[in-house]
């Protein structure tokens, strides 16, 4: 019978390890999301399945057209929709359209409309659609009557089309610079969509693979920059950068960091607790600081059997059943450290010794089949479960024994996961509700991506 470790409860604190265990590799998590998050398809051409060809000819390279119909009615447009929508997960979207050739009259269009629009219609003539006619420089944005918008285009003019998530609008560009906005006002994917409606009438679309005329960098920087100026605007109680840093080095027990950090701010003494500021009380991040300190050095020196053994003196709740989460994490990283010092033979009695019996756990199982796996390799560190005998592995299991340490604190309430710091816990709520923005968005726009915002940071600095 399969059977399942409850969640370790100290002092009345559930405290779920079995969650805090599946973060067991964050870097392949984090890179697996990135990856997630950036498989998006891009428009690369003109889908010539989904177009009025009777009305118009795609070249060969997909990435021009031509009217060769003869119109005979108001209808007879030769639209054309790229070969999928586009991406919404960005700040902005953008794409181009050249002139080869007006004809006679010049009814060219740019614009963006949704997958079943009728493509022998102008976009922006019907519903759900918006566009930008060269013709008379008017935007039609779902139906046939056209506003004053912008200068009409002709024959060698580059006129560009965009959606501008953070804004929900639509942006066209002529030659480029922009021309004007538009509220976006339609729901659901939105195809980018050039139409010719006259004879001799050639268009040609970049869809990113040439430079654009119009600098959609600089754009989305300047967007950016907006975000962040209302950001700044916001009021903030005096001093609260600072004890957020200081409550997240308390949470993790980094206290020489944090003496310096106190020094250098020159706000309080490093010996001398904090008092309450700004409604906040660190006592209970402070709890067992120099405790917390020695066993984060254990471990990150390797020094698992001195950490188990402060453990069992101080805290001997936290490791009293021998199958517990924290006990396998404590058992895994001995093993490492064995690996880490190529005693193969200790490693396999080790592993018979205090291994077998988390084989029957689960999720812990599969954890431990990346464990033992170290030893079927000759180079374990290019393998590819080589993250174990990282420093950010000595970390990880750090961070759980902290953790578990502060649930012993009877004097504390944790609303949230103790393993989370107060810092962490406001980036958390930050990345929801920027999910929560972008679903009001119909789930279009930029999530709240931390890393960007230190790179970017990073860069602005310079």
């Amino acid at each position: 019978m399969e059977t399942k470790e409850a969640p370790a409860e100290t002092g009345g604190v559930p405290f779920d390890l079995f969650k805090l265990s599946s973060r067991w590799d964050c870097s392949a998590v984090e890179s697996s999301l990135v990856e997630t998050l950036a498989v998006e398809e891009e428009p690369s051409h003109l889908n010539t399945f989904n177009s009025s060809g009777m009305f118009n000819m795609v070249s060969t390279d997909k990435m021009s057209v031509q009217y060769v119909g003869s119109p005979q009615h108001g209808y007879d447009v030769g639209g054309v929709q790229a070969n999928c929508p586009a991406p919404t997960r960005r700040i902005a979207y953008y794409f181009e359209m050249t002139v080869k050739n007006a004809g006679q009259k010049g009814h060219v269009a740019i614009g963006f409309t949704t997958k079943d629009f009728n493509l022998r219609r102008q976009p922006g003539w019907d519903a759900n659609s918006c566009g930008y006619h060269g013709d008379d420089g008017c935007l039609y944005h779902g139906h046939g009557k056209g506003e004053p918008f912008g200068p009409t285009y002709t024959s060698d003019d580059t006129v560009g089309a965009g959606i501008n998530y953070s804004t929900q609008e639509f942006f066209f560009t002529k030659n480029g610079e922009i021309v004007g906005t538009v509220c976006k006002g339609i729901k659901g994917l939105l195809y980018p969509t050039i139409a010719v409606h006259g004879p001799n009438e050639e268009v040609a679309v970049n869809f990113g693979k040439q430079p654009f005329r119009f600098d959609i960098e600089a754009f989305m920087l300047k967007e950016r920059r907006k975000q962040q100026e209302l950001i700044d605007k916001l009021t903030l109680p005096p001093n609260v950068s600072h004890w957020i840093v200081r409550s997240y080095l308390l949470h993790y027990g980094y206290q020489d960091t944090l003496n310096s950090f106190d020094v250098e701010s020159g706000i309080m003494s490093p010996h001398i607790p904090a008092s309450q500021e700004n409604g906040y009380h660190e006592q209970g991040d402070a709890y067992a600081l120099n405790n917390r300190r020695t066993l984060r050095q254990l471990i990150r020196n390797g020094d698992i059997d001195s950490a188990f053994f402060r453990l069992r003196q101080w805290y001997p709740q936290t490791v009293q059943t021998d199958t517990s989460v924290i006990c396998f994490l404590l058992h895994s990283q001995r093993f490492i450290e064995y690996i880490r010092a190529g005693q193969l033979i200790e490693a396999v009695n080790y592993a018979r010794a205090e291994l077998n019996k988390f084989f029957a756990i689960k999720p812990l199982d599969d954890l431990l089949e990346d464990v033992v796996a170290l030893l079927a390799y000759e180079e374990p560190t290019k393998s590819c479960v080589g993250y174990l005998l990282e420093p950010a592995q000595r970390e990880f299991v750090a961070d759980a024994v902290n953790a578990m340490v502060l649930t012993t604190n009877l004097d504390a309430k944790y609303p949230e996961d103790p393993a989370a710091s107060r810092l962490e816990m406001l980036l958390k709520q930050l990345t929801q509700c920027s999910l929560e923005r972008r679903e009001l968005n119909g789930d279009q726009g930029e999530a709240f991506d931390l890393h960007r915002v230190v790179a970017n940071d990073k860069f602005e600095c310079r």
